[in-house]
């Protein structure tokens, strides 16, 4: 193996990724404030135990104690922007804001419906409670999608026409067939989804039944993220969820121009874990350190964190020099 200069690392634009978190916690911790400072001011007007599931006719089948339902909103707020926090990027701003009104205006309806009852049977909760809380959630969306344009976008790479000269290879004969294989693990997105799988489980007990379904459907995806095999060889580079058949990511070797070894920083230069999309950079991050970059023929990167990422990337080089001179 050649020796290799130290890489130029990754332009992170520190700023644009923190402005991109501040921008998405934001509208759960109003949500979260404001569902807060409802039940403070309401206090006196509200029952000790609150209507807070409802059939389809909008009648009332569950109940739940006030402090219990201050907790199980809060918490859901909270986890919910935490998730989206770390998940994020630029062009998905907008969800976060849909995903906050909706459950924001949700929780402040239902305790507007509570107001001044004595008993918590006789409360309904129509259908257009839910079309409100739909109109309040795509008003958010809009705005969320307009504050998406503080965050700049962050310039891609320049286009590459091949294989650095001092990138790594291996010394492979014309005959020889190797291949390279390693699984890689992600602390912070085991312990989210084992979070969301724990509130899920809480939940249904504090009388918030639709957050069951809604933590397993945040908690699967990062739990099946959290665990990969990346893998490289004649065909060239693919990474793979241990734990379920999807997701999968493959480069393919014809689409590689070139590989290198570097350290990335997960928050500072993609925003947080998980598949993670920047301008003309995508990445599969589950930790801060060494990664395989990958550069494809457009110019544009894909990064995958992993242990002894210098070996795959000289593989990859010695391939796609190979299949350069068939």
């Amino acid at each position: 193996m050649n020796p290799v200069a130290p890489p130029a690392p990754l332009r992170s634009g520190l700023h644009a990724p923190l402005r991109l978190r501040i921008l998405t916690a934001l509208p759960f911790v109003l949500a979260a404030g404001t569902h807060l400072l409802l039940l403070a001011l309401w206090s006196d007007r509200l029952p000790d135990r609150l209507a807070t599931h409802f059939t389809l006719a909008g009648e009332p089948d569950g109940f739940t104690g006030r402090t219990a339902f201050a907790a199980a909103g809060t918490v859901a707020l909270l986890v919910l922007g935490a998730a989206w926090t770390l998940f994020t990027q630029r062009a998905a701003l907008w969800g976060a804001w849909l995903t906050a009104g909706l459950l924001g205006t949700l929780l402040c309806l239902l305790l507007g419906d509570n107001l001044d009852v004595t008993d918590p049977a006789a409360v309904s909760f129509p259908l257009g409670g839910l079309a409100v809380a739909a109109g309040a959630g795509a008003v958010l969306a809009l705005a969320g999608h307009a504050l998406s344009r503080l965050v700049p976008p962050e310039d891609g790479p320049a286009h590459d026409t091949g294989v650095d000269p001092e990138a790594p290879r291996l010394d492979l004969g014309s005959g020889e067939v190797a291949g390279w294989s390693r699984a890689t693990a992600s602390a912070p997105l085991t312990a989210l989804g084992l979070l969301l799988l724990a509130v899920g489980a809480v939940a249904p007990l504090l009388g918030g039944r639709l957050l069951l379904p809604l933590a397993v459907l945040l908690a699967v995806p990062g739990l099946a993220l959290a665990r990969v095999r990346v893998s490289v060889d004649r065909r060239g580079l693919t990474v793979r969820s241990t734990l379920t058949p999807r997701p999968r990511v493959h480069v393919p070797l014809a689409d590689i121009a070139g590989a290198d070894a570097r350290d990335v920083h997960a928050l500072r230069e993609f925003g947080g874990w998980g598949y993670r999309f920047r301008a003309r950079r995508t990445g599969m991050i589950l930790r801060s350190g060494e990664a395989l970059v990958v550069r494809r023929g457009d110019g544009r990167e894909f990064a995958v964190t992993v242990p002894d990422a210098r070996t795959a990337a000289a593989l990859l080089n010695t391939l796609v020099e190979r299949r350069g001179r068939l």
